[in-house]
């Protein structure tokens, strides 16, 4: 019985290790969102400009001027990076529920034979009388 009850708690702290790393990984993924939403609205701001509008870009505490050509290029490789962090992360979301599934049928099942182990107990006892 005590070995069902090690049993039982490695599983559960494995499942808690994996909810965990999936909240990390929603969190990560929802930071990565935002980032997407500020780029694009970027994106957005470039269209409206009109030809030989000065562009700035913030660095620390000064506005440098930047070339409009290398402000567009930076934002669609930005855009570009996160959209591959957000299939890389969704990926790795679909595979930690996976095994969090597994896990989960893995604690059931244990449970399930721990229950039946305590039922036959009584029941040979019974038996015997």
């Amino acid at each position: 019985m005590a070995d069902i009850q090690r049993r039982l708690q490695a599983l559960s702290e494995d499942y808690t290790k994996l909810q965990k790393d999936l909240q990390d990984t929603v969190t990560s993924r929802q930071k990565l969102e935002a980032q997407m939403q500020e780029n694009l609205g970027v994106q957005q701001e470039f269209e409206k400009l009109k030809d030989g509008e000065t562009i700035y870009k913030l660095i620390g505490p000064v506005l440098l001027k930047q070339d409009r050509t290398d402000a567009e290029s930076t934002v669609k490789g930005r855009l570009e990076f996160i959209e591959k962090e957000i299939t890389r992360l969704e990926g790795h979301i679909k595979e930690t529920q996976a095994k969090m599934e597994k896990k989960k049928t893995e604690i059931i099942q244990v449970q399930t034979s721990a229950q039946a182990a305590v039922g036959a107990g009584p029941q040979a006892v019974k038996g015997r009388a």
